[in-house]
């Protein structure tokens, strides 16, 4: 079997991460790894949102499965679009680490401490926007990178601080680095935050069956409704949109949200619904923010 992935020290993990469970699961299977260059990898001096949020970390992976050069590719799953090519589809998705993001500073110990004026580096209008909402005097500096070139210009380019995924920064071992979690009161996550997904050919029913065993119930049951949110909105990864499922015995929590990019618009409400029901509940609770107003707010960014 061949693992596509990208490069990058997080997508490397991430990789290695279902190679490993694989070979426990079963020592017979040879595994490899092929590395491979996406966009996303190659255009780091513009905001993901200038150059097109959706498939940038995905495409060239999906070509290599389509070709057959690679069996499966593994993403992060929030950056992985709503719409998938013809012939693919996500084989399984993994128990989410940590939905949450995380401030990071060298100079201050939460949020709270900012003073006027702070820097905050993020290349998320998702982020940006709901920072605004809580702190409208705060300065937002794009900043783009892998985990390790974005802590280390957290420093080089002087910034009070910045935003990143909790889950990336623990899967490298810089769990250390947090200063505070951000509370989902004040910032939603990205679609599927904080999951892993096995993307792979319809087709191959053998590779399927062997990573059903990686899939989490309550995570594909969250991230269901979480995607189907996101298809309905029509937001790519890089729209100021925030969503967060949760499962609670039999219920599925769904909150989301959609903010104006200088944070004085916010439409954000909450649905409860059967797990069952995931993707309907995704759908209802999109149409509603839209009627109340963020459809408006999507349209102002040529998103609608």
């Amino acid at each position: 079997m061949v693992i596509g992935t990208r490069k990058s020290k997080l997508a490397l993990w991430q990789a290695n991460f279902v190679k490993i469970k694989l070979e426990e699961k079963y020592p017979r299977l040879k595994i490899r790894l092929k590395e491979i260059v996406t966009k996303g990898d190659k255009i780091l001096d513009a905001p993901l949102s200038k150059i097109g949020g959706k498939g940038l970390f995905t495409k060239e992976l999906e070509e290599s499965m389509l070709s057959g050069e690679i069996d499966i590719a593994v993403h992060s799953l929030k950056d992985m679009p709503t719409k998938l090519p013809t012939g693919l589809s996500i084989i399984a998705v993994t128990k989410r680490l940590d939905s949450g993001d995380a401030f990071v500073s060298d100079k201050y110990k939460s949020m709270d401490e900012l003073p006027p004026g702070a820097k905050i580096g993020t290349s998320s209008l998702r982020r940006k926007a709901q920072l605004l909402r809580a702190r409208s005097d705060l300065e937002i500096v794009s900043l783009r990178g892998n985990v390790e070139t974005r802590l280390r210009k957290i420093t080089e380019e002087n910034l009070d601080g910045a935003v990143l995924a909790v889950a990336g920064l623990k899967r490298l071992g810089f769990e250390d680095k947090i200063s505070e979690v951000i509370s989902k009161d004040i910032m939603l996550p990205a679609v599927g935050q904080g999951a892993l997904a096995v993307e792979g050919r319809r087709s191959d029913k053998e590779v399927i069956d062997l990573l059903s065993f990686l899939n989490d119930d309550a995570t594909k049951m969250a991230t269901k409704a979480e995607r189907a949110f996101l298809a309905r909105v029509d937001g790519g990864c890089q729209a100021p949109v925030g969503v967060y499922g949760e499962v609670s015995g039999k219920n599925l929590h769904l909150t989301g949200a959609i903010v104006s990019l200088d944070g004085k618009r916010l439409y954000r409400k909450e649905a409860v619904a059967p797990f069952t029901n995931a993707e309907h509940l995704g759908i209802n609770l999109a149409e509603e923010l839209l009627s109340m107003g963020g459809s408006v707010i999507l349209k102002d960014l040529g998103i609608l």
